[in-house]
C-alpha cells in the first residue's frame, strides 16, 4: 500500500473532499505508475481520480463504528514518534 495514502475513516472532523481527492490521486498514481500522466493519458487519469474519489466518499459515508473518533493531532504526533524511531531523528521533526 502507498505510504502516503492515509486512513480517512473515523476522524473528528471528518475527512474533507480535498483529503479524499489527495488519497484518490495517490491511489491512481500507484496503479498507473505515472506521477504525472502524458497529455494522451491525462483525461483517463483524471476520470479515474474522480471515480476513485466518488467511491471513497461513498465508502466513508456508509461505514459505521462504535469506536470514538480519532483526534488528528494525536494521530499525527504518534506518526512523528514512529518516524523518529524508524529513521533515527532525535526530534521527530521533518528533515528538509
Amino acid at each position: 500500500m502507498c505510504r502516503s495514502i492515509k486512513t480517512l475513516f473515523n476522524f473528528e472532523p471528518p475527512a474533507t473532499e480535498l483529503e479524499i481527492r489527495a488519497a484518490s490521486l495517490q491511489f491512481v498514481r500507484k496503479l498507473s505508475g505515472f506521477s504525472v500522466p502524458s497529455k494522451a493519458n491525462e483525461a483517463a487519469f483524471e476520470r479515474a481520480v474522480e471515480a476513485v474519489g466518488a467511491a471513497a466518499a461513498e465508502l466513508l459515508g456508509a461505514l459505521v463504528t462504535s469506536a470514538e473518533p480519532k483526534n488528528r493531532d494525536e494521530e499525527a504526533a504518534r506518526a512523528r514518534a514512529r518516524n523518529a524511531i524508524r529513521f533515527g531523528t532525535a526530534s521527530g521533526a521533518p528533515r528538509g
